[in-house]
């Protein structure tokens, strides 16, 4: 057993023993409520430079698969969790968590008091860390130093490190009824294919496309991907949202992609205490009372209030959802122009299915656009 530290910025150090990789890692530290889907998780872009704590005490029971990462590569800077398991089960599983997460070089820590932890990361925030093993672990406030001198979240433009170097296709199953955009801020495996079931050809482009190679595939629709980091940073992506409403094309924007659209709707963007992440968040719609369970995972959120109607450069908007548990908008739509965007993830991967119907939305708008061109 190699022994393992976790070690925060505020001086506290919870110990436990190597998982994973060996050696050190540094992040901003945050705990993640699903019971399920971890390996959706660890691959999930929008980690990308954070260190995450499992709050389910047992994580690896099912090993690890070659159908469900949600990306090319694990994202996450570090895995903090209670107890992994000694064996995995399951008829899809080719290898063990802790295999996975030495092949791909993520250093762990296991054995850690993580009810503990996760009531401190609530009561102080989300907070840099740094987890220490093998030759790495030294003392206390070296480490600490170590966490010290790491960027915080705030202003970390990281969409541009996690994007596609180059733009592909995922093609429709079937006929083809659209052709969508999707600019690739930290897009997940299962948007598109949830797209390409709806007869949805999706050209996924990089961070840095401009109008004009949006305009240049003729696109239906676009979509604003999830992706990692600090909105108020992401100024290309903003501006292209402002050329796309300009014209009328039919957008919907997911996680990063909402706070993209707010911003370009002229809301600002905020730091939440501990963020919401896993799959299991209620949100509140609005107009009908609705209530959905949904998967999240994000640190900043669009100032605004519950059914509060806004002006913008592009007509009247509407806060269109939120959380109960804190008030957090969840949700915006543009009344006067063919735009929407939840704060929460309706590929639901992994996560429940409540919230999948959006994308049947996405094709109502792309539907009504062309019958009125």
């Amino acid at each position: 057993m190699t022994p393992a530290a976790l070690v925060l910025e505020d001086g506290r150090v919870f110990r436990g023993e190597a998982f994973g990789a060996t050696g050190s890692t540094l992040g901003e530290v945050v705990f993640c409520t699903g019971m399920t889907g971890y390996q959706e998780t660890l691959t999930d872009p929008s980690y990308h430079r954070q260190i995450v704590v499992a709050t389910a005490p047992q994580i690896g029971n099912t090993g690890w698969n070659d159908e469900d990462d949600e990306s090319r590569r694990i994202w996450v800077a570090g895995y903090v969790v209670r107890d992994p398991a000694r064996v995995p089960s399951n008829w899809r599983s080719r290898r063990s968590l802790d295999d996975a997460l030495v092949e791909q070089g993520i250093v762990g820590i296991a054995g850690v008091d993580t009810r503990s932890l996760t009531r401190h990361i609530r009561e102080r925030g989300a907070m840099r860390g740094g987890v220490f093993s093998g030759g790495a672990l030294t003392g206390d406030q070296a480490m600490v130093d170590q966490v010290l001198a790491t960027a915080p979240m705030t202003g970390a433009d990281l969409a541009g490190q996690v994007t596609t170097p180059a733009g592909y296709v995922v093609p429709a199953q079937g006929e083809r009824r659209f052709t969508v955009v999707a600019l690739d801020l930290g897009i997940k495996t299962n948007t598109p294919r949830m797209m390409a079931a709806r007869g949805i050809e999706t050209h996924v482009l990089p961070v840095t496309a401009t109008i004009d190679e949006v305009l240049a595939l003729e696109p239906d629709g676009v979509f604003l991907a999830n992706g990692p980091g600090d909105p108020a940073t992401a100024d290309g992506p903003v501006q292209l949202t402002r050329d796309v409403l300009e014209r009328r094309i039919p957008l919907f924007g997911i996680c990063f992609g909402h706070q993209i659209l707010g911003r370009a709707l002229g809301k600002d963007t905020y730091k939440l205490r501990y963020g919401h992440r896993g799959v299991n968040i209620p949100v509140i719609d609005v107009d009908t009372g609705r209530v959905a369970i949904t998967a999240q995972n994000h640190g900043f959120a669009l100032a605004g209030e519950p059914g509060e109607r806004f002006d913008t450069p592009f007509g009247a908007a509407k806060i269109s959802h939120y959380c109960p548990n804190d008030g957090c908008v969840e949700g915006v739509r543009a009344l006067d122009v063919p735009a929407f965007s939840v704060q929460y993830h309706p590929e639901a991967a992994a996560g429940p299915h409540d919230a999948a119907p959006l994308f049947d939305e996405f094709v109502t708008l792309m539907e009504e656009a062309r019958a009125t061109s």
